[in-house]
């Protein structure tokens, strides 16, 4: 008798954890986005999640001539229309602007994050083969629209970012980092790409964006994180969740700066010369942790990837533990908000879009998938101050929006934003397959 009530006590309580379970999936944010985001975002308790919270914008992409919203005194037009997964660009000394036509190399592995990166590919419109192609845009007059879209360069291995240095143009593809030479004005390279460096690909954070350091010598290479918190282990994660600096010349590098989940959108400030960075920070804490950043970072730096985040908060589920980097994990300048994704980043310096845009960065947000309600799915502006960095209260301002309809699904992505020649901002829509100019002016 006694047998048979305690499996019946134990069946009631496996019920009562199962609805307490229901009920706090999926996990609903508690805080605005802007309360996570500035100098001093609110950082709340963690709230893990074994099963993710999975909440990401269906792409229905752009239907009837709509286009993104942009903030008062600015337009928006389409610069560039057709293209396949348009994720990065670069802008030439001419003026022509270099599309990374890309996506994702194939995926392996299994399990929980399998079956949710599986979901997400799928339903973000991102589950489809990789074009492996540089595209050449070219607006000879002016006008805003390039009437000019030809194939530059083929035949690379998901290539993301693209920098030149002394006649070469260096592109990262998701496994090496390779360079051609380049000649001013071409239109097309045919040349087989030279080896500079090798980089550890797979895992979750496939994008290698490369920029020229300010110091016109070397380059920095944004290596992401294979995987969410290192859950298969640090050997996994050699040599990433790092910004590197090569040495072009000699083929030589170094770890530049550690613990950044996933480096993508790299720029260098043009007042200060000094190298800036977004950030993804990690999943499946809750909806209101961990913010995306952007933050100032100087060689040494460690911001605490998998073990802590915003600059010393333990993350409990990271093993082994690090206790001896706590004290050094720095903490970044600025808090871009929750699962934000923010990839695109660049400073305003030739910008004509205003005066409230003159001083300040740019920054494209992908969008969330592990928050409820979503968050990201837009460009914001983070202002400046006389001193080179975030103004103190500064919290982010929308540039371009209207990426998700009234349904919620998602019209276009944002990933790349960098200037033209005629100080206009251009965006990469990698799902809505175009790039989009925004100007001063109605």
């Amino acid at each position: 008798m006694r047998k048979h009530i305690l499996i019946v006590l134990g069946l009631i309580l496996l019920v009562i954890a199962g609805g307490v379970t229901y009920l706090a999936w999926p996990d609903t944010a508690e805080l605005s986005v802007d309360q996570v985001a500035g100098k001093l975002p609110k950082i709340t308790d963690p709230r893990i999640q074994t099963i993710p919270t999975v909440k990401v914008a269906k792409v229905v992409g752009w239907q009837n001539g709509t286009m993104p919203t942009p903030a008062a005194g600015l337009k928006v037009q389409s610069f560039a229309t057709g293209l396949d997964h348009p994720r990065w660009m670069y802008r030439l000394p001419n003026g022509d602007v270099l599309v990374a036509e890309t996506n994702s190399p194939p995926r392996e592995g299994g399990g929980i994050t399998g079956w949710v990166m599986k979901v997400l590919m799928g339903r973000a419109g991102a589950g489809v083969p990789s074009a492996n192609r540089i595209t050449l845009l070219r607006d000879a007059n002016g006008d805003g629209v390039a009437e000019t879209k030809s194939v530059f360069m083929t035949g690379l291995n998901s290539p993301f970012g693209m920098t030149l240095l002394d006649g070469q143009l260096y592109i990262g593809n998701t496994d090496a980092l390779v360079r051609v030479p380049y000649t001013e004005g071409a239109t097309k390279i045919t040349a087989k790409p030279e080896l500079v460096i090798k980089l550890n690909p797979g895992g979750n954070h496939w994008a290698r964006n490369v920029i020229t350091a300010a110091d016109g010598k070397t380059l920095y290479v944004g290596v992401g994180s294979s995987s969410n918190i290192a859950e298969n282990g640090m050997d996994a994660e050699k040599y990433r969740a790092n910004i590197l600096q090569v040495w072009p010349k000699d083929k030589n590098w170094r770890i530049y700066a550690a613990g950044l989940r996933n480096p993508n959108g790299m720029a260098i400030n043009p007042k200060s010369g000094g190298l800036w960075t977004v950030a993804n920070e990690r999943d499946m804490l809750g909806s209101d942790l961990a913010p995306d950043y952007m933050t100032q970072v100087e060689f040494g730096d460690n911001f605490g990837w998998p073990w802590y985040y915003w600059g010393g908060y333990p993350d409990s589920r990271v093993e082994p533990k690090n206790p001896a980097l706590q004290q050094y994990a720095k903490r970044p300048d600025y808090a871009l908000g929750p699962h934000v994704a923010a990839l695109g980043l660049t400073f305003s310096a030739d910008a004509k879009l205003g005066a409230k845009f003159a001083n300040g960065a740019f920054v494209g947000e992908h969008g969330s998938w592990n928050r409820k309600p979503v968050s990201g799915y837009k460009v914001v502006y983070v202002p400046f101050g006389d001193t080179g960095f975030p103004a103190a209260n500064a919290k982010p301002v929308d540039v371009l929006g209207g990426f998700l309809n009234k349904d919620g699904d998602a019209q276009g992505r944002p990933v790349g934003v960098i200037t033209d020649k005629t100080g206009g901002l251009l965006v990469a829509d990698d799902v809505g397959n175009v790039i989009w100019r925004v100007s001063a002016g109605r």
